[in-house]
């Protein structure tokens, strides 16, 4: 991670709805969430705070690195139609050693549809995704076992 990712730090990022990313998308496999209204989903929402900050850290991380959300704590205030274009508003508040805290904010033109904290812990992909395979080995080990 470059000395350059401080506390202080913005960024926006606008994206407008489209239907893919409404309650009744989140698990299509589900009846319940199938037969919701179809607005913006939380999940999509959270989605797009992270797509945000990792935006924001990308200047600042060191080839081979990137992040991963560790922490996330977030209201969701307002729907939001499918058409309607939200912006993520993101603002660096602290940095830890590899772990940044953000505080984000999401607006649809209309409404603030949402708001908090989230968290990034800065890795080497590398390697994570030794871990990540030792992890997937460990399991078909015992599988086979």
């Amino acid at each position: 991670m470059k000395p350059t990712l401080k506390a202080g730090l913005k960024h926006s990022f606008s994206y407008t709805v489209p239907a893919g990313k409404t309650v009744p998308h989140l698990y299509e496999e589900s009846p319940e969430l199938a037969a919701m209204p179809e607005v913006f989903a939380t999940g999509f929402m959270v989605g797009l705070m992270e797509w945000t900050c990792v935006q924001l850290l990308r200047p600042h991380l060191d080839p081979g690195e990137g992040s991963l959300g560790v922490h996330i704590d977030i209201s969701h205030k307002a729907a939001t139609p499918v058409g309607f274009t939200i912006t993520v508003d993101a603002e660096c508040i602290e940095v830890r050693g590899p772990r940044a805290k953000f505080a984000v904010r999401a607006h649809d033109g209309i409404d603030e549809i949402g708001s908090g904290i989230h968290e990034r812990f800065i890795v080497s992909w590398d390697r994570f995704n030794k871990s990540v395979a030792a992890k997937a080995a460990k399991a078909n080990a015992k599988v086979d076992a």
